[in-house]
């Protein structure tokens, strides 16, 4: 389902599941279903669950491929490819909400025609054309009366317990996520709450005594009874939602939130930026644009506008949360707003370190924005040039730069609380070290201000 496509065999990270497994060929992505999840899958296709899903846009698509079956295999299904793969961790406050809200609708669904999920990981969402898709056709199996929720657990751990912990203590919790692949511990998230939050009735019975509950039976060969009827099922479901639906984005400040509050352009400098952007990416076409501390996405837009799908990143959560709101009230389609710190992007993670690709891994485009991101990196950062030239130019072969000189008061307001050790930071020393890996288009002034754009070209011999 991603775009990023090794050339054949198994996706790495598609092997913990007896019920089937995705592998490449020629490009294309395919899930085989094995005998163990037949049942299962047909109940979903016969059932009128796959249909309500898809007619909702809530299950990505898929068509049953004439691709030879392997050993064990009931079918083999060919799914619609996605334009990229993000990361639980990566995600703002809402985007990880209105995820666990999508999963939980799924399984109101999935109730209604007879099937239950039977996993709930966050890893089975991705952001599809501005909204949240599921994308594990095996994560259905037939209901059974009398059972509890297989997959409340993982739930609680994948989506519940990060967002209240990103709600009630502080935002940059989300990245425990990147700890715990898994999903944070209860026992955790229980102890980092407040102590009222431990006493509200959602966050007490799903994370605390759930927690309490997980402890009891830690090293027990038995497993806890918990027989749960239709109806309380349904109970548990509901109270799940609004548990989740209570939690808000907490009030707090971020260092650049409010950037394009304080920044030094005049409304006409800011409208020839826009101009010069615009022109840039015209002249260059790009499918796929990467937009390197994006800030709120205002010139990702830019590129959405000109038709490319665009991955809008920036290290300060409210910022993305700012991105994303947008794009869900305007209805886009075309961006998808992340969370990244340059300085430290995701790795690849989990099994091997090949069940989650790192964010270079997952980046690759036919374009780069990285406009008012240069002094950040290369003074707040201390990343000397030549690196984040050699860097931009691994993520895509054009790049859209901007150069923030010294006397620019945004520079000026990091260089306030540090000592000047950057004589190579001047138009001088930037064209040089970019000049190693790329060759200059075209530059332009920016009126009003001594800030300078750049359209770049990679040379043929750096990739």
């Amino acid at each position: 389902m991603t775009l990023n496509s090794p050339a054949g065999g198994r996706d790495s990270s598609s092997f913990r599941d007896d019920w089937g497994f995705v592998f490449w060929k020629n490009g294309q992505i395919y899930r085989q279903v094995n005998e163990a999840g037949g049942e299962a899958y047909r109940k979903l296709m016969t059932g009128g669950l796959y249909e309500a899903l898809t007619q909702r846009g809530l299950l990505v698509k898929h068509e049953e491929a004439g691709e030879p079956a392997g050993d064990g295999a009931v079918v083999v299904l060919k799914p619609e490819l996605l334009d990229w793969v993000t990361y639980p961790y990566e995600w703002a406050f809402s985007q990880l909400k209105d995820a666990a809200l999508t999963t939980l609708r799924i399984q109101k669904l999935a109730m209604k025609h007879g099937m239950s999920l039977r996993d709930a990981s966050a890893y089975n969402i991705q952001f599809a054309e501005g909204r949240p898709v599921f994308i594990d056709t095996l994560s259905f199996e037939p209901y059974r009366e009398g059972e509890p929720w297989v997959a409340y657990r993982q739930f609680c751990q994948h989506f519940l317990a990060p967002l209240a912990l990103m709600s009630r203590v502080d935002l940059g919790l989300s990245r425990l996520l990147q700890v715990h692949i898994d999903g944070i511990p209860l026992p955790l998230a229980a102890r980092l709450l407040p102590l009222k939050d431990r006493l509200n009735f959602g966050m007490a019975t799903h994370i605390s005594l759930h927690a309490k509950f997980q402890r009891q039976h830690e090293g027990t060969a038995e497993k806890p009874k918990a027989a749960m009827n239709v109806t309380s099922l349904q109970g548990l479901i509901d109270s799940l939602e609004r548990t989740v639906k209570a939690l808000k984005l907490p009030k707090t400040k971020t260092e650049w939130g409010d950037y394009y509050d304080n920044t030094n352009y005049s409304d006409s400098s800011l409208d020839q930026k826009r101009s010069l952007v615009s022109d840039f990416l015209a002249q260059v076409k790009p499918k796929r644009v990467l937009d390197l501390g994006a800030n709120d996405g205002s010139f990702s837009r830019i590129a959405a506008g000109q038709g490319a799908l665009v991955m809008s990143s920036d290290i300060d959560p409210l910022a993305v949360e700012s991105n994303y709101l947008q794009m869900k009230a305007r209805h886009e389609t075309k961006l998808i707003p992340l969370l990244v710190d340059l300085t430290n992007p995701s790795p690849a993670l989990g099994w091997a370190n090949h069940e989650r690709q790192s964010f270079s891994a997952r980046a690759k485009a036919d374009a780069a924005l990285a406009l008012a991101l240069i002094h950040h990196l290369a003074i707040a950062s201390n990343v000397p040039l030549g690196h984040v030239a050699e860097y931009f130019a691994s993520l895509a072969p054009h790049l859209v730069i901007e150069f923030v000189p010294k006397s620019d008061s945004q520079v000026q307001r990091l260089l306030a609380t540090r000592e000047d050790i950057f004589p190579d930071y001047t138009p001088e020393g930037f064209e040089a070290a970019f000049g190693r890996y790329f060759e200059i288009v075209r530059k332009q002034a920016v009126t009003g201000s001594a800030r300078m754009l750049y359209l770049m070209r990679r040379k043929r011999d750096e990739v």
